[in-house]
């Protein structure tokens, strides 16, 4: 709920008027669907100063269009019915009058929008597993990106939402390997070495060798990334940048005996 509305405020003040229309729509859909989490985030000035970006012509409002502000206009003001006890919206809804920039209140139209949200407490998708809630918002901007909407759906559906402990799971088994394909690496890379000292390297090693250098080159960014990602776990950062200072010599005896 604390990333949500931030998403959503940059995809409104899109200069693409669908764009804006249909995040303002998800909006109203999140307002009557994700609890009392979400509403205290839009409630608040940080998120209000947004959708005022929208309307004012110091910010976004010159090139805004119409339909987008009278939209911003109406939701700001349903809020202000719905939501009478949040003084931060209803503040920000007189300020707008005051310098002019709402002439007059709109008049709430039924399709458009919804009636005052009702208690969701257990239901909503941010009033969960904190974890989740995490996943939840990697799945819905994975999804946003895709350019047939009908597999948004599909996946949102369908798509497996990974737990903590899965995804705990991953990253080890993907450290592991990592290391383990450098260590193997690295240890055949010297014996090829050594055979290139001794001038005892075939053609087809020599070619074995230089793959051997490129594969170590491409492993270096993926330790790097490890080591971003395991910040917390003492024991495996220590494995991971002892096989990065192997990797690092390797790589330099190449450098010095072949080059």
């Amino acid at each position: 709920p604390s990333l949500a509305p931030r998403l959503l405020a940059h995809k409104i003040q899109s200069p693409q008027e669908m764009e804006a229309l249909h995040a303002l729509t998800v909006l109203e859909t999140c307002v009557n669907n994700c609890g009392e989490r979400f509403h205290n985030e839009i409630a608040k000035f940080r998120f209000l100063n947004e959708l005022i970006k929208v309307l004012s012509p110091k910010y976004h409002g010159a090139w805004s269009s119409e339909k987008v502000k009278s939209r911003v206009t109406e939701i700001i003001f349903s809020w202000t019915v719905w939501f009478p006890q949040e003084v931060k919206i209803r503040d920000a809804y007189q300020m707008l009058k005051k310098q002019g920039i709402v002439k007059e209140d709109p008049k709430l139209p039924e399709d458009k929008i919804l009636p005052p949200p009702s208690p969701r407490p257990q239901n909503s998708i941010f009033d969960t597993d904190e974890e989740k809630s995490k996943v939840n918002l990697k799945l819905f901007m994975f999804c946003s990106s895709l350019l047939d909407k009908t597999q948004v759906w599909k996946h949102l559906l369908f798509f497996p939402f990974a737990s903590k402990e899965q995804e705990k799971s991953a990253k080890v088994s993907r450290r592991v390997n990592t290391i383990s394909e450098v260590s193997e690496n690295v240890k055949l890379m010297g014996e090829l070495l050594d055979s290139y000292k001794r001038q005892e390297l075939s053609p087809s090693d020599r070619d074995t060798l230089q793959n051997l250098f490129e594969r170590c080159e491409r492993l270096r960014p993926l330790l790097f990334r490890l080591a971003s990602e395991t910040v917390d776990d003492d024991g495996a950062l220590a494995e991971i940048l002892q096989a990065n200072d192997e990797l690092t010599r390797a790589l330099g005896q190449y450098k010095q005996t072949v080059a």
